[in-house]
């Protein structure tokens, strides 16, 4: 009589719920083709997506807060209000840019620009923001992301916390390797071109290209961030996040596509982290999913939504 096959153990960490954090592997340790060390991971970053649709007002954004701080209170996590959260929002324009066949984000590139408005002008300097994102930690370490420019630019290695893509109560992890800078460190003449590009971005060296290739706005859209910092989340011994709610909509008509709950640590070495910190962002993360899932979207983010706005289904992984 055959035997019958034992099941698989599964390691808590691996289950949607409880409350350790796995750690993986030491990062890789190598280095760039100029020599540079790789980049470390400096940020942690958590996200929920949200439906758009209770974000009609202001209230909306200020419900949602008062969510959130519940949660927080009722798993043992401090916080401190953000005093904006009584004022207007702040507003931003977004647009991303790719090839036709959105070449770009189809291998897990992102390329957008970012503006904030105050009053309704537009202020400061534009900001380029591209980035690499992959659920392979050391590919995303690995990729060198500099931008090849004489003016000014900051490098972002995040680990990214998102939700399970078919249940709430569980969480899954995506490396996201970014550059920054503002539009004016950049002296490209021709900043559509796909040789342009090229040239700021060598880590696109590896996408095919045709002669005279030109990128524009995906989908022709232009997206208006309409956000609410909500205050600060206190993780105990030391580890603080800034909060914030979001809603993505089209300029224009202001149809509503998404909305967004997020909170951002960040360290110098990851070492640092305690686990307590540790397992009681997970709690809250995986406490607050339950508690708040009636407006959560799962299976998407912000950015693939802008992607998927005219039916078009991208090949990417995140």
């Amino acid at each position: 009589m055959k035997k019958p096959e034992k099941k698989k153990k599964v390691k808590k960490e691996e289950q949607g719920g409880g409350t350790t954090v796995a750690l993986p592997g030491p990062p890789p340790k190598g280095n760039y083709g100029d020599g540079a060390e790789f980049d470390k991971i400096k940020y942690l970053e958590a996200k929920l997506i949200l439906k758009p649709d209770r974000f009609t007002s202001v209230d909306g954004f200020r419900e949602f807060g008062q969510a959130m701080q519940a949660t927080a209170k009722k798993v043992g996590v401090g916080f401190i209000a953000d005093p904006n959260t009584s004022r207007r929002p702040e507003i931003r324009e977004i647009i991303f840019v790719d090839t036709p066949d959105f070449r770009l984000y189809n291998n897990s590139f992102i390329l957008r620009r970012r503006i904030s408005y105050v009053d309704g002008f537009p202020v400061g300097d534009p900001e380029i923001v591209f980035k690499f994102r992959s659920e392979d930690r050391d590919a995303a370490i690995a990729l060198d992301v500099r931008p090849k420019i004489a003016g000014k630019y900051r490098i972002k290695l995040k680990a990214q916390a998102m939700p399970l893509k078919d249940q709430v109560g569980g969480m899954r992890i995506l490396f996201s390797h970014n550059c920054q800078f503002g539009i004016s460190q950049a002296h490209d003449a021709d900043k559509t071109s796909m040789s342009t590009l090229l040239h700021v971005f060598p880590a696109l060296a590896a996408l095919k290209t045709v002669p005279n290739e030109k990128v524009s706005l995906v989908n022709g859209g232009i997206v208006e961030e309409v956000l609410l910092p909500l205050g600060q989340l206190d993780f105990k011994r030391g580890i603080i996040a800034k909060c914030d709610v979001s809603l993505w909509r089209s300029r224009g008509d202001h149809m509503p596509l998404i909305g967004e709950f997020g909170f951002q640590v960040r360290f110098e070495d990851a070492e640092e982290v305690g686990m307590k910190s540790r397992n009681l962002a997970r709690q809250f993360f995986i406490a607050l999913q339950h508690d708040v899932q009636h407006w959560m979207a799962l299976g998407t983010t912000k950015t693939g939504t802008v992607y998927r706005m005219k039916g078009y289904k991208p090949e990417s992984d995140e």
